[in-house]
């Protein structure tokens, strides 16, 4: 149904990972977990917010991880 959501984190990736990254991650949750590849009409909104909540929630995940051995960047 869907591709594999990838790790956004280095040093899977080598640098922060980008708006469009978490974005695609977001929408492929929801997606999995809907069991939608794309909402009818009338699920559009609570759809889309999903998908908002769950940017949200990984920015702040991805914000405040420390891995260890990892550079500092500034």
């Amino acid at each position: 149904m869907c591709r594999s959501i990838k790790t956004l984190r280095p040093p899977a990736i080598p640098e922060k990972a980008t708006e469009e990254e978490i974005r695609a991650a977001a929408l492929q949750y929801v997606r999995k977990v809907s069991g939608f590849r794309a909402p009818a009409a009338h699920n559009e909104e609570v759809f889309a917010a999903a998908v908002d909540a769950i940017a949200e929630a990984t920015r702040d995940l991805l914000g405040g991880l420390q891995v260890r051995g990892a550079a500092v960047s500034g």
